[in-house]
């Protein structure tokens, strides 16, 4: 009886890890197999209502301070984006960075994809680059370094650009130069953006539902600190970015439309 038990033991013991190992994979599996979907969004770049057209020197844009300007570029970074539940939990799309350049209308339309499928009633994201990959060096994709947004001699991203000029700037040919960034305290430009979905966005293999969001480059100059171009024309990082960065937290972005 005892050698039966002997040879009996072994088998128990492996049919009990093998009844484990399958019992973990039905646990397992219905993570493995769940359907997701994608999701388009088209960005509008505007300066307080109007369209913004870069080099437009016929219908000049105004700040809130009343000085005249006019626009030769504008790009920005979004990253981390995540997409809010009714319950509030949060659905993390890994790895979604994404340069957005009102000269390049191929950057205007983004997709997101491999969404879990679902209702979700907001969306949050970083405005900039995230600290790790701030830090991480230049990448490649939308963070590669030839995309202009990146400090060579600062190791890190430039989070929002605005270049232009004015007559009331007083820098060299009245230019303006607004490169927006840093990750470390106390000059963190880091800001994140969240806003609820005018309606519920739905989520499902085979469809593709929009989003518009516009994105708004006067927001840089008001807010928190009105700018005057005559004191405030150029900055690439540092106190003055905390200054744009703390103005456009709250203003630059806004989900106007989701189309299922």
């Amino acid at each position: 009886m005892k050698n039966n038990m002997k040879k009996l033991l072994p088998l128990l013991l492996l049919s009990a890890i093998a009844f484990a190992t399958t019992a973990n994979s039905k646990i397992d599996d219905p993570k493995k197999n769940i359907k997701t979907g994608s999701l388009s969004v088209h960005f509008v770049n505007l300066i307080n209502g109007r369209d913004l057209k870069l080099n437009d020197t016929v219908s000049l844009y105004k700040n809130a301070n009343g000085d005249d300007f006019k626009v030769t570029t504008f790009k920005y970074y979004i990253s981390n984006v995540s997409l809010i539940e009714k319950n509030g939990g949060k659905v993390i799309v890994p790895d979604s960075y994404f340069l957005i350049n009102a000269a390049d209308s191929s950057t205007l339309i983004q997709k997101i994809t491999n969404i879990p499928e679902g209702k979700y009633v907001g969306m949050t994201f970083t405005i900039g680059v995230d600290s790790l990959r701030n830090f991480a060096g230049a990448q490649s994709g939308a963070l590669d370094p030839a995309k202009g947004m990146f400090w060579t001699w600062n190791s890190g991203y430039i989070f929002v650009k605005l270049e232009g000029e004015s007559t009331k700037s007083t820098a060299k040919k009245n230019r303006l130069t607004f490169h927006i960034g840093g990750a470390k305290d106390p000059d963190n430009t880091i800001r994140t953006f969240t806003q609820k979905f005018p309606n519920t966005l739905r989520i499902s293999d085979g469809k593709l539902p929009e989003l518009e969001l516009v994105a708004n480059a006067g927001a840089l100059f008001q807010g928190k600190t009105t700018v005057d171009f005559a004191k405030l024309n150029f900055t690439m990082g540092g106190p003055n970015s905390v200054v744009v960065a703390d103005n456009y937290a709250n203003g630059l972005f806004k989900i106007i439309k989701v189309r299922n």
